[in-house]
C-alpha cells in the first residue's frame, strides 16, 4: 500500500483528492488524531493501545538516507528503525509500566503536533480510511535545556472496528537522516 511513499512521487496509491475538511469522515479522523495525541502526551499509552490501535497493526519507521532527487525520497525499502506489530507495541507499553524502563524513567515530556491532515476513502473497503498528516514531536528529558525535535509525515490507515476507528497501519517518514535522540522509546 505504501510502496509509492518511498518513490519519487510520494503519493499514496489511492490518488483521489482528499476529502473536504468539513466531511464527516475528515472531522472524525481529526478528532481521532487529537485524542491520540492527548493520550500519548499524557503518557496514557495503555489506553491508547487498547482503545485506538487495531490488533492487526503494522507500525513502521523506515530508515532514510540523503539521496539525489532523481533517486526518490531516500527511504530504504524493508529497512526500519521501528517495525512493530501489536505484540511488540504491547511489550513496549508494558515495559514503560514497570520500574525497568530506565531509558524513560523519569519519563520524557512529549508534545505531538499533528497538522495538514488529509483523508481519503479506500476505493474497495468502506471500513478503511487513508490518512496523511504531518507530525512534530517535541521532547525534553530530565533537566536538559535542548529539546529533541522530530518532524515528518505519517501515512496511516484507519479501520472501523466495532463502530469506531482504530489505527491499522502507520508509516512514519521522518525528515531526518540522523536521529538526534538517545532512544526511540516513544510513539509517533
Amino acid at each position: 500500500m505504501y510502496s509509492k511513499l518511498y518513490a519519487k512521487s510520494a503519493v499514496m496509491e489511492n490518488e483521489m483528492r482528499p476529502l473536504s475538511t468539513g466531511s464527516p469522515e475528515h472531522v472524525e479522523v481529526v478528532d481521532f488524531l487529537h485524542l491520540e495525541a492527548e493520550l500519548l502526551d499524557d503518557l496514557r499509552e495503555r489506553e491508547w493501545l487498547s482503545e485506538m490501535v487495531s490488533k492487526d497493526v503494522v507500525y513502521q519507521l523506515p530508515v532514510r538516507e540523503t539521496v539525489e532527487r532523481a533517486r526518490g525520497r531516500g527511504f530504504i525499502p524493508d529497512t526500519y528503525h521501528l517495525n512493530e506489530d501489536y505484540g511488540s507495541l504491547n511489550a513496549k507499553v508494558a515495559r514503560n509500566e514497570t520500574s525497568f524502563a530506565w531509558a524513560e524513567d523519569p519519563p520524557s515530556r512529549i508534545r505531538h503536533f499533528v497538522t495538514n491532515v488529509r483523508v481519503r476513502r479506500d476505493e474497495t473497503d468502506a471500513d478503511l480510511l487513508h490518512v496523511r498528516s504531518n507530525v512534530l514531536v517535541y521532547r525534553t528529558r530530565q533537566d536538559q535545556t535542548n529539546p529533541q525535535i522530530l518532524s515528518g509525515e505519517r501515512a496511516d490507515t484507519l479501520r472501523r472496528e466495532d463502530g469506531r476507528l482504530r489505527l491499522l497501519r502507520r508509516v512514519v517518514l521522518l525528515d531526518l537522516t540522523v536521529i538526534g535522540t538517545h532512544n526511540l522509546a516513544l510513539f509517533f
